[in-house]
């Protein structure tokens, strides 16, 4: 009987799973797992887990007897150290070797940790597992100095939980604006704006040079000679793709596992999905590494259906979200390299949504509580529409015309 075995628990994890079934699969499935958890949603971590709005049983992405059925082998809590290709067998910790026919890696990232003199005190933390949100939540009570640097979407998503919970938020960012890397800044505007509004304290500019710990409490020193005191900090500066199996293997690997549109790496019988790869993007004509849920979940079902006997291209337009406060943004496509800029709504409403066109077609779109201009955004950047960008920004226009 034939097994593939999945290495990596995570979203695409548990979609290839569910895929295979689905596609008619009726070979093993081995799943790997290095935490002693099923597969579960991460996304919740930074938001409703963090506030205790959700349970462990609530995150799980399917429940336990989901997989039982599926006649499932789980080895939960477990490392895969290497993959010989030429036997076909992983090398486990405790000496173990487990063999495949095909292999999916779903190896995920893992949180980039901060080179700095200091950072190894356990008051500075990081969130990328469920083990790291329970470390933060209980850190967090009214009162709490928090300080969190970096001002992506998971700092700043943590730093609207911990002002939820009575926290007092401090955030350092490097650069000149929140989410640089990421928007425009009419966006990084309106979230300053709104984190301002709802207590925060934002720091741009502001490079950490250390942590420094005494008896009378922790401070971090940023490079200007300031220092600021804290009671807890968690470190949100990126991730940074699991490729080490990939490389020991002799794949190729640059930003990612490198994989084709079928999510196949060099060797014929390994495929790698989700934040660790790196594929070709029909839609933008480069190749991409994404971090984000439906990534994870499309190119598990692409791998799925390959391994199948079904070549079926991954070409889905990525899409992200985000939840702060009362603002819900959700973003189609990426917004690098755009020349043209059209906002659409009402800021001070706190809904609104901005429009990324490069030489007239577009390409992104941050939707903030604007579902509407989501679901269209989808559509137009699939179809490499030209929209007028007049009616782009006319709310009386209706965007389904647009299409």
């Amino acid at each position: 009987m034939s097994r593939v075995v999945i290495v990596g628990a995570g979203h695409a994890a548990a979609e290839a799973i569910s895929s295979l079934r689905k596609k008619g699969y009726e070979g093993e499935i081995w799943l790997i797992g290095d935490e002693p958890l099923l597969p579960y949603q991460r996304p919740p971590l930074s938001k409703k887990y963090l506030l205790g709005e959700v349970s462990l049983q609530q995150l799980y992405i399917k429940g336990p007897d989901t997989y039982d059925a599926a006649g499932v082998v789980q080895m939960l809590g477990r490392t895969v150290h290497a993959v010989n290709r030429q036997t076909k067998q992983l090398a486990l910790d405790g000496d173990e070797t487990v063999s495949y026919d095909k292999l999916i890696l779903a190896t995920g990232t893992r949180a980039r940790t901060l080179p700095v003199e200091g950072s190894d005190l356990p008051q500075i933390m990081y969130l990328r597992t469920k083990q790291d949100a329970d470390s933060i939540k209980m850190a967090l009570r009214t009162g709490t100095r928090l300080l969190i640097v970096g001002g992506g979407y998971i700092g700043l998503e943590i730093a609207a939980s911990a002002i939820k919970q009575g926290a007092a938020v401090t955030v350092i960012e490097a650069m000149d604006r929140v989410l640089q890397r990421v928007t425009s800044p009419v966006v990084s505007e309106f979230y300053q704006s709104v984190h301002h509004q709802e207590g925060v304290e934002i720091r741009l500019s502001a490079t950490l040079h250390k942590f420094a710990s005494d008896d009378s409490g922790n401070w971090a020193v940023l490079q200007s000679g300031d220092t600021i005191g804290f009671d807890a900090a968690v470190v949100g500066i990126g991730v940074i793709p699991n490729v080490e199996l990939a490389e020991q293997a002799g794949l190729p690997c640059e930003n990612g596992i490198i994989v084709d549109e079928f999510c196949k790496t060099a060797d014929p019988d390994i495929y790698a999905v989700g934040d660790c790869s790196n594929h070709p993007s029909l839609i933008y004509d480069r190749r991409l590494r994404l971090e984000s849920v439906p990534n994870a979940m499309g190119q598990a079902r692409t791998a799925a259906a390959s391994i199948c006997g079904e070549q079926e291209p991954y070409d889905e337009v990525p899409w992200f979200w985000s939840d702060q406060y009362d603002v819900k943004l959700q973003t189609v496509g990426l917004c690098q390299g755009y020349d043209e800029l059209v906002v659409r709504g009402d800021q001070s409403k706190r809904k609104f949504a901005v429009f990324y066109l490069q030489a007239g077609r577009l390409i992104a779109t941050d939707a903030i509580n604007s579902p509407a201009e989501f679901m269209v955004s989808k559509k137009l950047v699939a179809a490499r529409a030209h929209p007028d960008p007049e009616q782009l920004a006319n709310p009386d226009v209706a965007l389904k015309t647009l299409l």
